[in-house]
């Protein structure tokens, strides 16, 4: 086969939603029609682009059991008003769907299946349904319950290793135990989330990375919390170990929200009608036991530096999705950057971390924090559930 001249691919545009809090003022937004607009809501920052030059869509989603089932990313694209000819996938790497999406996407490119792919992700933990599993033999005598899809295992297989199958947080709490994680570091770190991401908010970083959901009121993430402190984190009590370290204060909350980007080969950038903001330099996932699935980013950064080129040295910022204060702070240490670089417009405890719309949310914001910065080469790194990580390696062109 004739491959198409090594072409990379770019990012263009990367929009997305306000984060909602649970239960707050997305709740009432359809997780199809919140992806929806987060597709509108990119196109309309590239007003040159024709939707028919889009080739296809690649889209995150981790839960795919309500009302996001069959194919929410190709539902999305028939509610939007993009073209019925536009195809689209949707693709489940848990917390990392999108960030999946988008590498997904930047192959696209590459290989010249496409010259210009829109991807993104979407999740609403709000109306995540609860699951009845079907009965073995009719009629049986005894209650079922009823399981809630928001969050972590359901319906587990019980050939898995007990020590596989442990919630978020207990794996959380052995990955403190391993790298001795203070609770106060924790807590330090949760509190600066909260006021980078407000200042962030503040002096109009995020006004043209969001777009407003039609219906809703939400204006900004509402899970930010201005007034955190350090002292008022450490009243909170563990919340998966009576003597633990992780409290509702210094872990992600759950979130409703959609993010989206728009990919493309250089060639097409006067089809799209602007300017490459930063190419897709190396990209990786790696992974290890399910309850370590915190520390899967460092491997995955590491690698997609390697097939970047480039060195932590190198790199001049830093989005690395905030599952929990303990699981960051093990990674940051790991890679031995410069903790400032890292998530310095506030990260997912702040910002929250709608699963399938995260690892969009992380690659529009490096995008601007590098353009804005003068940066040369970025990294977009984020843990998943059950022993995963993903990483992108980006460069500014420009810089």
């Amino acid at each position: 086969m004739t491959h198409h001249t090594g072409e990379s691919a770019y990012v263009y545009a990367a929009v997305r939603t306000p984060f909602g809090r649970f239960n707050g003022g997305l709740s009432g937004v359809r997780p199809d029609d919140l992806a929806a607009t987060a597709m509108r809501g990119v196109l309309a920052a590239l007003p040159d682009l024709d939707p028919q030059d889009v080739g296809e869509v690649v889209w995150g989603n981790a839960n795919g059991a309500g009302e996001d089932n069959r194919n929410v990313g190709r539902m999305a694209v028939l509610l939007s008003g993009l073209p019925v000819t536009l195809p689209a996938t949707t693709v489940n790497r848990l917390c990392g769907s999108s960030l999946d999406a988008a590498m997904i996407g930047s192959r696209t490119v590459e290989s010249g299946d496409a010259d210009v792919v829109l991807v993104g992700g979407v999740e609403s933990m709000t109306r995540a349904p609860w699951v009845l599993p079907k009965p073995d033999r009719p009629f049986p005598a005894g209650d079922v319950t009823a399981v809630s899809t928001t969050l972590g295992w359901r319906l587990v297989n019980p050939s898995m290793p007990a020590e596989w199958t442990a919630s978020l947080g207990e794996c959380n709490e052995q990955l403190q135990e391993k790298f001795a994680i203070s609770r106060e570091r924790q807590d330090a770190f949760a509190t600066r989330s909260h006021q980078l991401a407000d200042a962030a908010w503040n002096e109009g970083f995020y006004d043209d990375l969001t777009v407003a959901v039609p219906g809703t009121e939400v204006t900004r993430d509402e899970s930010i919390r201005p007034g955190t402190s350090v002292e008022r984190l450490a009243t909170l009590t563990p919340s998966f170990r009576v003597e633990g370290t992780i409290t509702a204060g210094n872990a992600s909350p759950l979130n409703d929200g959609a993010s989206a980007v728009v990919l493309g080969s250089r060639a097409a950038s006067s089809r799209i009608g602007g300017s490459p903001l930063a190419r897709v330099a190396g990209r990786a996932a790696a992974a290890l036991e399910p309850q370590m699935f915190g520390f899967a980013p460092v491997e995955a950064a590491e690698r997609a530096l390697r097939r970047a080129g480039v060195e932590w040295s190198d790199i001049g910022a830093v989005e690395l999705n905030e599952a929990f204060a303990v699981q960051s702070l093990a990674c940051v240490d790991a890679w031995g950057v410069d903790p400032d670089i890292v998530n310095a417009k506030g990260g997912a405890i702040a910002i929250g971390h709608p699963l399938g719309a995260s690892g969009g949310r992380i690659l529009g914001t490096l995008v601007k924090r590098m353009r804005d910065g003068g940066h040369r080469w970025g990294v977009a790194a984020i843990c998943i559930g059950v022993g995963q990580g993903l990483a992108v390696v980006l460069e500014n062109e420009d810089a």
